[in-house]
């Protein structure tokens, strides 16, 4: 069977939809892999950077890796074709994931520009040509991106399990050292031969597949790895199936005038080489952006307050149904700004909150009254945050210090304050809790799309602005729940992980509430001759929220002593700090909610929908 332009499906769809299913979920697994270690790097690595300083360069980096693809998909529309431009792309993130590895502050931002300036290739022209295997009229379209989406997050789902349990526990540079693996796996299988790639696929996926097996330290985290290793591998069975009957089409993603990549600009310089040049000339602008973060969220502000002013007075000078309908999208851009910006602080906050403050450990036993006055020989993990030892207070900068210098062990002095104290057992590194966001996703994705499906056959399909109030309110129920684990924490501090997988898990319905119509919202109600416009300010929207949620984050910023050592309070002194804040997002989310719930119906009237 195929499709009117003859291309050979599988399950209904284009075979070459496969091929880009796993060359973005490597990508993914490289991109995801590197943000489950970003800020411990910064923090706990050679950087030794401050909770704040970190969070401000977390948040330039999120931020800037939104806002380049505006960039790249125009280089692409205009010159390069989606595909030279994935390449492209694909080439500057495996060289940054690879420089990550060297141990030098210039490196370090030298990679992070070239992350960047990658990522705003790959992106944004990898989904461009997914939509390009399908018909304009084609209704499997929205399924074949549904398929692609569910690579996306399987991708990120393996990436903490794997790059982030490598890097905690035997080195930052073996993590990023995979994540580079992952990048330019994803590369080779979108540019190999047909047989090669179906090689690398099915190889790749059982070889991964046997790794989560062997890197785990509890029976849960050997479960949760083994259904993703399992979904890996039937995903790979499918696409060598899918490859077997032929791979993506030569002309998908080729660029529209292929003659123009010769042309010369100001008569002597190649198009294509304009753009190489330009790649060189503005990676050291990206490192003074993330570097002063200051200066890149004055350039977001600017940027955006151009696009706001512009946007108004485009509705304003429209007809009334067009001005109606910019009005819907400004609106529901500040709703969705907000979200993000709150979401967002998975990479930051909520990774050092749950390094520091969630009880991830399983331990085997723990100390009683007749320990007291002992000497033991314990193998030192998180159970030991905020007891003595002779007097002093266990700190996690302690915890950190003795592991790199390769003290597991140490001889612990029991006095009454530590009884009930555990010890042994399994710790769960806090970066692989980055994948529980991708697991919902992939449990809970097909479920809500069945939903929205099932409301809408029975005309109950809940509009796209109620939609909005439903994601930021159930985001507002995540971080109550997280509030509430903060505030009754045991007495050292220590939260249930519970709380922090139940976060997570409002924030993942949140979010399929709200993300998937997002970008379709944009591209229905703006005017027809302004649609990429509309869609550049929606991105720069979503770049300004990371660069809030650095701000956000920063507000949580606990330690100190930048250049040295970071010095990181006992659990104790941080909990009510992470509460606080935890607190305000959830009451800010609920009530952004009920006022985007209570503009609803106006709202939704300005969407003109039946005209």
């Amino acid at each position: 069977m195929t499709t009117s332009r003859e291309q050979k499906v599988l399950f209904g769809h284009p075979v070459g939809l496969y091929t880009l299913f796993f060359a973005e979920m490597w990508e993914r697994f490289s991109y995801y892999g590197m943000r489950a270690l970003l800020v411990f790097y910064m923090i706990k690595g050679f950087l030794n950077f401050t909770d704040g300083r970190a969070y401000a360069i977390y948040g330039a980096y999120t931020a800037l890796v939104y806002a380049t693809p505006f960039i790249g998909g125009m280089l692409a529309d205009r010159l390069l074709g989606a595909r030279r431009a994935v390449v492209i792309g694909g080439l500057l993130m495996a060289m940054g994931h690879l420089m990550m590895t060297v141990e030098h502050e210039l490196a370090f931002f030298f990679a992070l520009a070239l992350l960047i300036c990658g990522n705003g290739f790959f992106k944004p022209n990898i989904s461009t040509i997914v939509g390009s295997l399908y018909d304009i009229k084609s209704r499997k379209r929205d399924g074949g991106f549904t398929i692609f989406y569910m690579g996306i997050n399987l991708g990120a789902a393996m990436s903490p399990l794997l790059c982030g349990y490598i890097g905690e526990t035997y080195g930052w540079h073996y993590g990023f050292g995979l994540a580079t693996i992952g990048m330019l796996m994803g590369l080779a299988v979108f540019v190999a031969p047909i047989r090669l790639t179906q090689v690398l696929i099915l190889g790749c996926a059982l070889v991964t597949g046997v790794a989560l097996m062997f890197f785990q330290n509890n029976p849960y985290q050997l479960a949760v790895n083994i259904l993703i290793a399992l979904a890996l591998i039937a995903a790979g069975v499918i696409a060598f199936v899918a490859l077997g009957r032929g791979g993506l089409p030569d002309e998908a993603g080729r660029p529209k005038r292929p003659e123009a990549l010769g042309e010369k600009m100001w008569g002597f310089l190649r198009k294509d080489l304009a753009v190489y040049l330009g790649i060189v000339l503005a990676l050291p602008v990206l490192i003074v952006l993330i570097r002063r973060s200051e200066i890149a969220g004055w350039v977001l502000t600017l940027f955006g307050l151009a696009a706001f002013v512009w946007l108004v007075i485009e509705a304003l000078r429209a007809a009334q149904i067009e001005r109606h309908r910019l009005f819907v999208v400004l609106i529901l851009m500040f709703f969705s700004m907000l979200f993000w910006a709150f979401f967002e602080q998975a990479g930051s906050s909520l990774n050092n909150f749950a390094d520091r403050n969630v009880d991830r450990v399983f331990e085997e036993d723990r100390v009683s009254s007749g320990d007291v006055g002992k000497t033991l020989p314990l193998k030192l993990s998180q159970e030991q945050l905020g007891y003595t030892n002779g007097g002093e207070m266990f700190a996690l900068d302690a915890l950190t210090r003795a592991r790199e210098e390769g003290r597991d062990t140490v001889d612990w002095r029991v006095d009454d304050g530590n009884v009930g104290m555990g010890t042994g057992g399994a710790e769960i590194p806090a970066s692989l809790f980055q994948a529980v966001n991708p697991i919902f996703i992939l449990l809970f994705g097909l479920v809500f799309t069945g939903l929205w499906a099932f409301l809408s056959a029975r005309g109950r399909d809940p509009s796209t602005p109620v939609k909005f109030s439903l994601g930021l309110l159930q985001l507002g129920f995540g971080f109550t729940a997280l509030w509430y684990g903060a505030t009754h924490a045991d007495g050292r501090g220590m939260v249930s992980m519970v709380w922090l997988i139940l976060g997570y898990m409002f924030q993942t319905t949140g979010e399929l509430c709200l993300s998937p119509v997002g970008l379709s919202m944009v591209v229905k109600l703006s005017p027809a001759r302004m649609v990429s416009t509309v869609m550049g300010a929606w991105f720069l929207a979503t770049a300004f929220s990371n660069y809030l949620a650095g701000m956000i984050a920063s507000l949580t910023g606990v330690s100190h002593g930048e250049g040295e050592v970071q010095i990181i309070p006992p659990p104790i002194e941080t909990v009510g700090l992470y509460g606080d804040i935890f607190g305000k997002i959830a009451l800010t989310a609920i009530v952004s909610a009920l006022i985007c719930f209570i503009l609803s119906p106006l709202l939704r009237r300005w969407m003109h929908e039946e005209e």
